[in-house]
């Protein structure tokens, strides 16, 4: 398998953040009203001890990371190999107690992902892949199973993934989906495109970083469907600040281009 002892070490990484992260989550007092920007010791922990893992096995690799951490700002931040890492995606959800966030890793090789790995520490759940090798899901101890995107293709049917929002979102304005979930985390979304649970996921933020995105972009994209700027463009990785700017549209790929074209008819993208 392609890319099989990068997939390994961040599967082992996010395993051992994963641990710390759902001891700290039993004892965590919830916060209710948690603010989107909230970030917490808990972050911080989880992000050095995936940091170091991967330090340990490809050292000489770069490193690319959301919290200001004492291994991130001592390691390479450029090179031809660049591991992008989310400790807690959706820390919010972390915050609030509801289980909604994950731990994103991500590899970009030569401008493209290699390898990305979601995990949901409070359900023991990890969607991976890796570039040519497919994705797929393991709960727990048990085996893996293969994942593929839906195959709805009538826009009546779809499905749409987004974040909680107390009003109609951009997305959902555009897309006018028949049904919609609501969660926080990215990776969350990204994994459940993927596994073939919603249609569509959009962020229609105008400016968010690498790491939100990196490692569940190649979960939809190894399970047979398509990830794009809203406009349609392709996304690429590793810019000087790490910012994304265009957007994202995840899909199952048969849906893909009406989804763009309605953004489009909106003005949004």
């Amino acid at each position: 398998m392609p890319f099989e002892k990068e997939l390994q070490t961040a599967l082992e990484a996010a395993a051992k953040a994963g641990e710390r992260i759902r001891r700290d989550y039993e004892s965590f007092v919830a916060i209710p009203d948690a603010p989107v920007s909230i970030t917490t010791a808990t972050d911080h922990a989880s992000q050095e001890i995936i940091l170091q893992h991967i330090q340990s096995v490809f050292p000489e690799d770069a490193l690319c990371a959301e919290e200001a951490t004492a291994t991130l700002q001592a390691a390479t931040r450029k090179g031809s190999r660049t591991w992008i890492v989310d400790p807690i995606d959706g820390t919010r959800g972390f915050a609030m107690k509801n289980g909604e966030f994950s731990v994103m890793i991500g590899l970009v090789v030569d401008g493209e992902i290699a390898v990305g790995v979601v995990l949901e520490p409070v359900l023991e759940r990890v969607t991976y892949a890796t570039r040519g090798g497919g994705c797929s899901m393991r709960i727990g101890t048990t085996a893996p199973v293969a994942c593929a995107v839906s195959a709805t293709t009538a826009f009546n049917d779809v499905v749409l993934v987004q974040s909680h929002s107390h009003s109609p979102s951009r997305a959902l304005k555009a897309l006018r989906p028949a049904r919609v979930i609501e969660m926080y985390s990215a990776g969350v979304k990204l994994a459940v495109v993927a596994r073939g649970e919603a249609d569509l996921y959009a962020n229609t933020y105008p400016n968010f970083k690498d790491w939100d995105i990196c490692a569940g972009h190649i979960l939809v994209t190894e399970a047979g469907g398509k990830v794009t700027m809203l406009n349609g463009n392709d996304i690429g990785f590793c810019a000087p600040d790490y910012s994304q700017r265009g957007g994202l549209l995840a899909s199952n790929g048969r849906l893909h281009q009406e989804a763009v074209k309605r953004f489009g008819i909106a003005g949004i993208g």
